[in-house]
């Protein structure tokens, strides 16, 4: 590889790490007290024993099963298990009601069938327009399931459907890497909040 190409390649990845600090600093000055209402919401639910349930698509949906995963098992310290659930896991569900309805009903027929008053979903949409998460949210809300939304792009159509009930998390970014990378500082703020409510 050429002395140039590497230079323009360094350049590049450095580029990354500024952006990525950048749109994070800029969530530091607007998330922290939704954060915090989050935090409060799902330790309260999960000590009348709700449960929390996230969905999302590709990296979103990936975030859900990482979410759901540091609930059921640790996040840094040791604690009993939390009632979690990824609706993105179980193909057979997935791919029939993809198949026999749409799939944009893949992940509220899971809210519906498994959720229950008093629990919280976890809707993760970079764009904030997922048809799937819009009808899980909306599902959601008919059940009297609050909702925590990740989103960024200004929220799109998830921001019009949410309630003073509800929290929002929009990363202040319009592009998908740096919203995935501050969705993870989110998701693992909420768990960390968590953990301290009930441990410390």
């Amino acid at each position: 590889m050429d002395k140039d190409t590497l230079e323009r390649l360094r350049a590049r990845a450095s580029q990354h790490f500024l952006d990525s600090i950048a749109v994070k600093q800029a969530a530091e000055k607007i998330l922290p007290e939704p954060l915090a209402r989050g935090i409060v919401a799902m330790t309260n639910c999960l000590r009348a024993g709700g449960k929390v349930m996230a969905c999302g698509n590709g990296g979103s949906a990936a975030d859900a099963q990482h979410f759901a995963a540091e609930l059921i098992g640790r996040f840094e310290r040791e604690r009993q298990e939390l009632a979690a659930i990824a609706l993105t896991t179980d193909t057979s569900i997935l791919t029939a009601v993809g198949n026999d309805y749409s799939y944009d009903e893949i992940f509220a027929k899971q809210v519906r069938g498994l959720g229950k008053k008093g629990d919280i979903l976890i809707g993760i949409s970079t764009s904030g327009n997922s048809k799937n998460v819009v009808r899980a949210i909306e599902a959601a809300k008919k059940m009297g399931i609050q909702i925590i939304a990740l989103t960024g792009n200004g929220g799109g159509k998830i921001a019009s459907l949410l309630d003073t009930n509800d929290i929002h998390l929009c990363a202040p970014s319009t592009r998908t890497a740096r919203i995935q990378e501050t969705h993870l500082v989110l998701l693992h703020a909420l768990c960390d909040g968590v953990d301290h409510l009930l441990l410390d």
